[in-house]
């Protein structure tokens, strides 16, 4: 889709996206919490793990650290141990009570609100800031650093494919979509993306989506 027109890419964009709409009427955010901050360090968990694993995780943890006045005070051994099956257990130990002393520190334990507040904290990039600010406080972002995001995105045609850059990207998606929609959008993403659009093994025959795809019309000589 080198030759297509910003115009027409976002014509594409919209009509994919319509597609996933009546494909994937209702979404919701797939980690459990119960607070913004809950969330918040449930989404730094997530990193290099699935959202379900981080879930079987979480009712421990946050039965035991569940307010950013407990999480900070807490043994970090402790932390890694209910934490270890998620990988990496040490590092995200270390960021999630930094996280929770920061947050007690510069917000009397409130999660912030704003993109730069959120990405100063320990841990916390765009796509977790962008999370919390679409799916707590309802502002217009796009969560786009998620795997499936960055690959559904290319293959549908909405940047060069080769493109990996979340930042980049992000500005991309920022400019051809109505921000409004940009949380559920992402979350249809990730949903269509483990289910169907994966990896290693796309279901392409069988995708309701592959006649808008510019992946699916190139390999198919219809671009």
């Amino acid at each position: 889709m080198a030759t297509e027109s910003k115009r027409a890419r976002t014509a594409r964009m919209h009509r994919e996206y319509a597609a996933l709409c009546e494909l994937i009427p209702v979404v919701e955010c797939q980690l459990d919490f119960d607070s913004p901050f809950q969330l918040l360090v449930a989404t730094v968990l997530s990193a290099q793990t699935t959202d379900k694993r981080v879930n079987q995780v979480t009712p421990e943890l946050f039965a035991a650290y569940g307010s950013p006045q407990e999480l900070a005070a807490a043994n970090i051994t402790d932390v890694e141990r209910i934490i270890r099956p998620l990988g990496f257990y040490h590092m995200k130990s270390k960021h999630i009570i930094e996280l929770a002393q920061a947050l007690m520190a510069t917000n009397n334990g409130q999660v912030a609100e704003s993109m730069d507040a959120l990405t100063a904290l320990p841990g916390v990039g765009r796509k977790t800031a962008n999370l919390i600010c679409g799916d707590v406080y309802g502002t217009p972002g796009v969560v786009v650093a998620d795997t499936h995001c960055i690959r559904l995105c290319g293959r549908f045609g909405m940047y060069p494919e080769k493109e990996k850059d979340p930042t980049k990207i992000e500005k991309i998606l920022r400019d051809l979509m109505d921000l409004k929609e940009g949380s559920d959008f992402c979350h249809r993403i990730v949903f269509f993306g483990r289910e169907t659009c994966t990896a290693r093994s796309p279901m392409c025959e069988n995708c309701r989506l592959k006649d808008l795809c510019a992946k699916w019309e190139r390999e198919n000589g219809k671009a």
